[in-house]
């Protein structure tokens, strides 16, 4: 008995018709979210991605920043407008680093923080 030798792909994904490369601009980054240049930063990962014939190759790259960028310090009385003893995920929004932290420092998923919970970022 004779067997003959399988494609590496099944024949319908073989023969499927290749989309054409769309290039459309990124999409504005969310307020929330800050821009950092990365050429002052170390790779710490890289891996090209494999491309078939005739397309551009990419390579997608780890950088671990040389600083971070942010405003870590915060008046908790002034962040708590509503003065319920607490800020809210509303209320953190004036705080662009707070903002983007709140999901890591609302442990108890609560939707608010507690005087206690932000220790190291409160003013003296």
């Amino acid at each position: 008995m004779l067997l003959a030798a399988l494609p590496s792909a099944p024949l319908w994904a073989q023969n499927a018709p290749r989309d054409a490369a769309v290039t459309t601009p990124l999409p504005a980054a969310p307020v929330n979210v800050r821009n950092q240049s990365l050429a002052s930063g170390a790779v710490t990962h890289q891996v090209r991605l494999p491309a078939d014939p005739g397309q551009a190759a990419v390579i997608v790259r780890s950088i671990q920043p040389d600083s971070v960028i942010g405003s870590y310090r915060i008046d908790f009385d002034a962040l708590d407008a509503d003065g319920d003893g607490f800020i809210s995920r509303e209320e953190a929004q004036a705080n662009p680093a707070l903002a983007d932290e709140f999901n890591a420092l609302d442990t108890a998923r609560r939707g608010k923080l507690a005087r206690e919970q932000l220790a190291g970022w409160l003013l003296r």
